[in-house]
């Protein structure tokens, strides 16, 4: 088994999608470094690019193409201004000519060079991508074969059982939920107390907990850029941001200047029961509104499903814990980490794999195990509250409307929320030894039902509400 890391679960990127987008992306400049050190980067004066299956059938509403240019031209998602995003291609696009790696000019028509073949399939994967670099004279000089498996992460065609890291590198191996249990039972400690052991082995702690809150600072700036956005989404599907107008109402009277301002704000705003479950709602759909605008936000552990645990980190923040600290944030977001590797482990987090429940259910499942430790869960009601969640979200389908990011995608980002809060909730309210289904069940059973499920359900736009709601999307 290998070692996920909590920063291969949350990694900060560009929307609208982790398999569709930030895959690819990687996928790309992952292409040009071979190019690099097989020293054929100067040669290649051509490029192909064939996508397959479900990469292909929303790969146009996800971005993909987008991706493939930014990743070869040399541009890194964590730090590419984002307006580049959207300059970048369409200079591409209207000169018919790429800079590879950012330095080596070539003639470049996506139009002709990048195919959509939608209804064929590679074997290992269901996000399957080819790319063929040729000379002067058209003849392959490199070609490579990735697969986006979810949650950005890619892997190369013959290597797709080389780990990462080894699971033996590190003090606590944990394969199961169990594992967790057993370990935080022998320790007696919490499971940040293991996570962060665990991370020890390769970052300090005092590295570990800055990038951890730097990942906290670009999750709250997406929640604050999407609350001060107003607008309609890219796409074609006319679909109007939502948090601006809910943000609006929620906060009238409030002065402010900076995400941290607009936060202490809300701590002090009139807040009763209607009032924080719309504010769950405006800080999740508010992510996925900037993901689904091509903005910056965290996988978390995918981009359709990026709203979830920062809608349930700020509900702790402003009306749970109020006078948190930095190192609570950073707990959460280990705990968060560690559940979703156990399901990425166990199961899958690729809704072209697993449908909706691979991004949303193990987001919930991600967030309400985090929220349940800080509030003061014992290690069995954290996990208990992962399972809850889960429970209740298996065999959700994905089937985004026009294969964009929106419909149903982002409203249910604050459902997945709401969702997580209340498995928390109930968890402490419960004696885990009682508990009839166990977290290592439940991801078994999420991982037999994404067997079973109709591929149609899987990111492909081919069933559901994708074929059911009529939409007129402009030709592309």
């Amino acid at each position: 088994m290998e070692f996920i890391s909590v920063f291969d679960m949350l990694k900060i990127g560009v929307g609208p999608s982790s398999s569709h987008t930030l895959g690819p992306w990687r996928a790309a400049e992952r292409f040009v470094k071979e190019l690099k050190e097989q020293s054929q980067l100067e040669k290649t004066q051509q490029l192909e690019v064939l996508l397959y299956g479900s990469l292909a059938l929303t790969g146009r509403g996800h971005g993909t193409d987008i991706a493939i240019l930014m990743g070869l031209s040399g541009k890194d998602p964590v730090t590419v201004p984002v307006v580049e995003v959207k300059t970048l291609p369409e200079q591409i696009q209207e000169r018919k000519q790429l800079h590879l790696d950012g330095t080596h000019l070539i003639s470049f028509d996506p139009e002709q060079a990048i195919h959509f073949r939608g209804y064929q399939m590679l074997p290992y994967h269901a996000n399957g991508m080819q790319l063929n670099a040729l000379n002067a004279q058209g003849e392959s000089i490199h070609q490579s074969t990735y697969y986006s498996i979810g949650g950005g992460f890619v892997v190369k065609e013959g290597e797709e059982n080389t780990p990462l890291r080894e699971e033996n590198d590190i003090p606590y191996v944990i394969t199961s939920g169990a594992d967790l249990a057993q370990w935080c039972k022998q320790r007696k400690c919490k499971i940040s107390d293991i996570v962060y052991e665990n991370e020890k082995n390769f970052l300090s702690k005092a590295e570990i907990d800055e990038r951890l809150l730097k990942i906290w600072s670009v999750m709250l700036d997406a929640i604050y850029r999407g609350c001060h956005t107003e607008g309609m989404l890219p796409g074609g599907l006319d679909v109007a941001r939502r948090a601006f107008n809910i943000n609006q109402k929620l906060l009238a009277d409030g002065e402010y200047t900076s995400a941290q301002e607009w936060t202490q704000c809300i701590k002090f705003s009139r807040i009763g029961f209607s009032e924080v479950v719309k504010w769950i709602g405006c800080f999740a759909m508010a992510v996925n509104e900037e993901n689904a605008n091509f903005g910056r936000i965290v996988t978390a552990p995918t981009n359709g499903a990026a709203g979830v645990i920062p809608s349930v980190l700020m509900y702790y923040l402003c009306f749970a814990k109020p006078l948190a600290k930095n190192e609570d944030i950073v707990r959460f977001l280990l705990v968060a980490g560690q559940v979703g590797s156990l399901f990425k482990q166990g199961s899958t987090i690729s809704a072209a794999m697993g449908g909706c429940q691979a991004e949303i259910g193990v987001s919930s499942a991600m967030a309400a195990a985090a929220l349940a430790e800080c509030l003061g869960a014992t290690p069995d009601q954290a996990l208990m509250a992962a399972e809850i969640a889960m429970e209740h979200h298996l065999g959700l389908t994905c089937d985004p409307v026009g294969g964009l990011v929106q419909v149903p995608c982002i409203e249910r980002n604050s459902m997945g929320a709401v969702k997580a809060i209340m498995a928390a909730k109930i968890a402490m309210e419960s004696d885990p030894s009682k508990a009839k289904v166990t977290l290592d069940a439940v991801i078994k059973t999420m991982w037999e039902t994404s067997q079973d499920m109709n591929h149609k359900y899987k990111e492909t736009s081919l069933g559901g509400l994708a074929v059911n709601i009529a939409i007129a999307l402009p030709e592309c």
